[in-house]
């Protein structure tokens, strides 16, 4: 089974770069199911309920968010009504919306994906991200429940991102991380079986601070005064993501590779789809 996952949606140019490239990749890599973050898509914060759909047409299947799922209002309304849209599992009891989900892929596999979020310099401080992992997993075992688990495992520390995908080794087919923005070269399979990368990147203009425009980020670094707003940086998007193949028989990893498309960074299409 073939899996895309791309990193966090950032601004309208990131937004774009999905809704013009996503389609072709799923078509001519014949992808089985794609998962975007979508988290900093709304001008860099949040997201809307027609963003949302507008990237479920552009060909994902699931989009999952982190500690800016609710910084447009209008989330907190929607977030419960559309199964395929995902919040971090460990906010508590109560709050709008749903952590995980299981999804059909188009080659009629179960597909378990979980959006978690870490505790280490992150805010707000959610419940504990090993303890939601394990319960996530408990209730839906990857080769029982499910044929493929996916968690979107969104924190800032990559100690804590590390250690979470050795915790869930041998019993989730990728352990991907998001909120950085910033694409790792630590793409590997663990010894369980686990596909792992610390962060799948950003899909958004490159020549930016982590998508925004740099010059107030600077600012605020040379000054320590703000002077404006942050603004999505509006340049030439680059999609950046990561690639598995998920063994029919286990459920685990058999190949992972980045994706990037795009200006600035320097592309690669994973060897296994030509």
């Amino acid at each position: 089974m073939r899996i895309l996952f791309l990193g966090d949606m950032v601004g309208r140019s990131g937004r774009q770069a999905v809704y013009d490239q996503l389609p072709g990749l799923r078509s001519d890599f014949r992808l089985d199911f794609a998962i975007v973050n979508g988290e900093n898509a709304a001008g860099g914060f949040g997201i809307t309920e027609e963003i949302f759909l507008q990237t479920l047409d552009a060909g994902a299947d699931v989009v999952t968010t982190g500690n800016h799922v609710f910084d447009q209002r209008e989330a907190l309304e929607f977030a419960s009504r559309q199964e395929r849209f995902l919040r971090p599992a460990n906010y508590p009891a109560g709050t709008p919306g749903r952590g995980s989900g299981v999804f059909v892929a188009r080659n009629g596999a179960r597909v378990l994906v979980s959006n978690i979020m870490g505790r280490v310099f992150m805010h707000p401080e959610l419940d504990d991200p090993f303890q939601c992992g394990e319960r996530e997993l408990a209730a839906c075992p990857l080769g029982e429940q499910a044929d493929a688990v996916i968690i979107d495992f969104h924190a800032e520390a990559t100690s804590e991102k590390v250690c979470f995908g050795h915790f869930v080794d041998g019993r989730a087919s990728l352990v991907v991380g998001t909120h950085t923005h910033t694409p790792t070269a630590d793409h590997q399979i663990l010894r369980g079986g686990t596909g792992y990368m610390s962060d799948a990147g950003m899909c958004g203009d490159y020549d930016s601070s982590i998508g925004m425009d740099k010059e107030e980020p600077l600012n605020r670094f040379l000054t320590k005064l703000p002077k404006s707003r942050f603004v999505a940086a509006g340049g030439p998007a680059t999609l950046s993501g990561v690639a598995i193949e998920v063994s029919d028989r286990t459920g685990l990893t058999e190949k992972i590779a980045p994706l990037r498309i795009g200006p600035h960074l320097q592309e690669t299409i994973p060897e296994f789809w030509n």
